[in-house]
């Protein structure tokens, strides 16, 4: 009977452990979980936003107020530590907050969630945690989503300077909005590149300059930098950017004379791109005498073959455009061909081909 007793219990302890085991998650093997790992990445200027986290199902359960109690702390996602690294300084719900990694934990409300940010980021879950740690506390308003089975993170209105991270599970998304200064942040970054390799390239500070010219900010700077990049080699690029800096600066004689000096040694295909970027500009006559050079100084090229066409175009020659064009499309390299010959099928058509 004692010997009967003892294989009866070996056998429902066995039988126990086999159970326990099939849903049993290995801390020390690599095996599969219930939820999932996933890595989120956004990057708002040159800033990355990394949210690593674990995906839990809903399973059919009641998850807010049961499976996650209102009012605890609470790991916003599985497993270990749910984190979120910046790459830079950024702004949370109009509150500062610098670089770094940071375990996220929320606690959940039926109308307000309080969100925070833990200088501890490497504890497993929220079990350890200490509001000692919290680098920040930021509060988020729920709201009703679709309905999701495993938990997620995503970000949603996404803009150049800022972007808003969003918790969803079961049928409740919680946002929080990530501001980041942008034009700072890259100016600071372009000092650093600069500092490298890139000072001794005209490509380098040409590239931070038009940054500049394109957003509007620091043109002194961007005039400064387009200067070494001309010390280094000058270039009908940097020299045409340097004509824009000083027409953004309204230096308009100053522009004058560095468009003029770009312009008199361009190539023909730097010649025709200018052209070009004056026709889209609506300085269509203005283009046309570019194009005038062009035809002077190298009227066998193909691409001048274009330029006449679309000339003619304007006059509405379309007999003389077609033939041009076709004498543009013959002798283009293979990668600009099939744009040529579509050129040529506008124009067959009567088209004008300057509008666009």
């Amino acid at each position: 009977m004692l010997k009967h007793f003892v294989v009866a219990v070996i056998v429902t302890c066995g039988l126990v452990l086999a159970i326990q085991n099939c849903s049993a998650q290995s801390t020390v093997l690599n095996l599969p979980r219930d939820s999932q790992h996933s890595v989120l990445t956004q990057r708002i200027g040159i800033t990355d936003i990394t949210i690593d986290y674990h995906r839990p199902l809903v399973k059919g359960r009641t998850i807010w107020g049961k499976v996650v109690p209102y009012g605890q702390v609470w790991r916003a996602g599985a497993n270990e530590n749910t984190t979120i690294t910046f790459t830079d300084p950024v702004m949370i719900e109009g509150h500062p907050l610098a670089k770094g990694v940071y375990g996220l934990h929320m606690i959940p409300g039926e109308n307000e969630w309080t969100v925070i940010f833990s200088s501890a980021h490497t504890a497993w879950g929220s079990f350890t945690y200490k509001q000692a740690d919290d680098a920040l506390r930021v509060t988020a308003k729920p709201r009703a989503s679709e309905f999701h089975e495993a938990l997620t993170y995503d970000f949603d209105d996404v803009k150049v300077d800022s972007a808003l991270a969003v918790l969803s599970w079961e049928r409740v998304s919680v946002p929080f909005k990530i501001d980041v200064n942008v034009h700072d942040i890259v100016q600071a970054s372009l000092h650093n590149q600069l500092t490298g390799l890139a000072q001794y390239t005209w490509e380098g500070w040409d590239d931070a300059a038009n940054y500049l010219l394109a957003q509007k900010y620091d043109l002194d700077e961007a005039l400064e930098y387009e200067g070494k990049s001309i010390q280094n080699e000058e270039r009908f690029d940097n020299l045409m950017t340097k004509s824009q800096i000083l027409d953004a600066l309204n230096r308009k004689d100053d522009a004058k004379a560095s468009r003029e000096k770009a312009i008199a040694m361009a190539n023909t295909l730097q010649l025709h791109g200018y052209g070009r970027q004056l026709q889209n500009q609506g300085q269509q006559d203005q283009a046309f005498e570019i194009f005038k050079m062009n035809i002077r100084k190298d009227p066998n090229h193909w691409i001048v073959h274009s330029e006449i066409a679309r000339m003619a175009c304007a006059q509405g020659d379309f007999d003389k455009a077609v033939k041009e064009m076709k004498l543009s499309a013959s002798a283009a390299p293979d990668q600009a061909r099939p744009f040529m010959e579509g050129m040529v099928k506008r124009l067959e058509a009567k088209e004008d081909i300057n509008k666009n």
